[in-house]
């Protein structure tokens, strides 16, 4: 199936859409804060507040009206492009916990660069002993971090002396959108493997219609999105706010 190249206003509205139905209420995108009340929002954990931004405009949800309240009002009157900023963020609020910033990154069919490896096999069932091992003997964090055991779609792998080194596929989000999860043998990092395993879950996204979208947090993983061709459209984070004091 092929897909209809985006110009880059038609992308972010699309990603928008995307993430205002995550929030699962009235919540809009706007160029400066304000806090829809969302008890069952996806856009962070449960009884956390999120702050979704993509381009110049922002998102944010919060579990009850008094940490929208709190939240407004510590960060009322900033750009949007500023507001998802950790240090930021601790500076303004008594922020308990966060997730994130994570960069997010989406990727218009017409500028896929695929990243070809002849050592790339697939699709494989998430039930293949040779994937049930990798997802064994990885860590909990790097396993947490990658969220592959999560996916909705086939895997796809790169095997080395008969053993998988690093796996992606791809998890289906709302709004024909396909949430790329990448993992790779913490041993075997910066020789491309993980990229070239990306590059086929990837293709397998944009075949089946999909919108790619890529979350990172850290550089290398950033720098895998961008070499297939991903655009950096905006960031997220979640934040779990101390207990208020009166």
């Amino acid at each position: 199936m092929t897909t209809a190249p985006a110009g880059r206003g038609s992308l972010i509205a699309r990603v928008r859409g995307l993430w205002e139905h995550l929030a699962g209420t009235g919540a809009r995108f706007g160029p400066a804060i304000s806090v829809a009340v969302a008890g069952r929002s996806h856009v962070c954990p449960p009884g956390w507040a999120g702050i979704v931004v993509i381009g110049d405009t922002a998102l944010a949800t919060a579990p009850d009206h008094e940490t929208a309240r709190r939240v407004e009002q510590a960060l009322g009157g900033l750009p949007a492009t500023s507001l998802t900023g950790a240090e930021g963020l601790a500076r303004r609020l008594p922020v308990a916990e966060i997730l994130g910033p994570a960069t997010l990154a989406y990727l218009d069919p017409a500028d896929f660069r695929p990243q070809p490896n002849d050592a790339v096999t697939g699709p494989l069932d998430l039930d293949d002993p040779g994937l049930r091992q990798f997802l064994m003997a990885v860590s909990t964090d790097d396993l947490e971090e990658s969220a592959l055991g999560e996916i909705t779609s086939p895997a796809f792998a790169v095997r080395e002396d008969g053993q998988l080194v690093a796996a992606a596929g791809y998890r289906d989000w709302p709004h024909g959108t396909a949430h790329l999860c990448v993992l790779t043998a913490a041993g075997v990092r910066g020789r491309g493997l993980g990229r070239a395993a990306a590059s086929a879950a990837v293709a397998s996204a944009i075949g089946d219609g999909r919108l790619p979208q890529w979350r990172a947090r850290g550089q290398q993983s950033r720098h895998i999105a961008r070499a297939l061709g991903f655009r950096e459209l905006g960031t997220q984070v979640s934040i779990r706010l101390a207990e208020h004091r009166s």
